[in-house]
């Protein structure tokens, strides 16, 4: 069903570098649920996603992180999630506790990223999640990854990578003081 708009996506996540191998994950709400990546496949290939219900049990081929998805759903009215690895917003992720874009981009349509704390799958990171987008499109998991959400794919993958971009030029800027 979404699997050619999970293809499109993926394949820009890694044109970007914003993921690799089979990390990352992205999902769609629909009704009573929400479509994710099945777990273990890669993001720029046209796979089924697996329709994951807002409770009860989640089948074994959902992504891992369908605990974030699922918390997300359930707590805001966003429609679409990326998570993604992107590099520069993980090492800033290890040392600052929220990251103040400097660049107009990123002053303009994500003045504040907010950094959680949680391991990777867990209700803990989750919970986290949830809460920072409640008021945000866009949170950092410490030393993970974003999680971006929106009204669509599209809208949650361009936040995911201005947030890798003001992460860079922040990077950039500190190499030349």
């Amino acid at each position: 069903m979404y699997s050619g708009e999970f293809e499109r996506i993926g394949k820009r996540l890694f044109a970007e570098h914003l993921v690799g191998g089979n990390f990352g994950n992205m999902s769609v709400r629909t009704g009573d649920g929400f479509f994710i990546k099945r777990t273990g496949t890669c993001l720029d290939i046209a796979t089924e996603p697996v329709f994951v219900p807002l409770s009860g049990n989640a089948p074994n081929e959902a992504s891992s992180e369908y605990r974030v998805h699922r918390a997300v759903y359930a707590t805001t009215n966003h429609a679409a999630i990326v998570h993604a690895h992107p590099p520069y917003a993980v090492a800033a992720s290890l040392v600052m506790n929220e990251i103040i874009p400097e660049d107009s981009e990123g002053e303009m349509f994500c003045p504040r990223i907010p950094i959680v704390n949680g391991a990777p799958g867990t209700h803990e990171v989750a919970d986290n999640v949830a809460r920072a987008l409640v008021s945000s499109k866009l949170v950092i998991a410490r030393g993970h990854g974003t999680f971006s959400a929106g009204a669509t794919l599209t809208e949650a993958y361009v936040l995911t990578s201005l947030a890798e971009h003001s992460c860079r030029i922040l990077a950039l800027k500190r190499h030349f003081l």
